[in-house]
């Protein structure tokens, strides 16, 4: 994988995170409110390991109980971590 898609994946994973834990949700309990997300899958995701697809990130904002343009709701061009 290239430096600039594993430092949009970080960076998308550190968001994730933020917005997991900006709602008080352990990762299986976002496991519980999605529909077919498992725990690794979630995991992977935070920790920028996993290039998800689209049905995954709209399952994933359900999961979180956002709407998938709050989920993307970050500058990906800027170079911070």
């Amino acid at each position: 994988m290239d430096k600039q898609k594993e430092r949009i994946l970080r960076k998308f994973g550190k968001h994730v995170k933020e917005l997991r834990m900006q709602a008080g949700l352990s990762q299986d309990e976002v496991v519980l409110n999605s529909n077919n997300l498992i725990k690794a899958t979630i995991s992977d995701i935070e920790n920028g390991k996993r290039n998800l697809s689209f049905t995954t990130l709209i399952d994933l904002a359900k999961g979180l109980g956002i709407t998938p343009k709050e989920l993307l709701d970050l500058n990906f061009l800027t170079k911070d971590e």
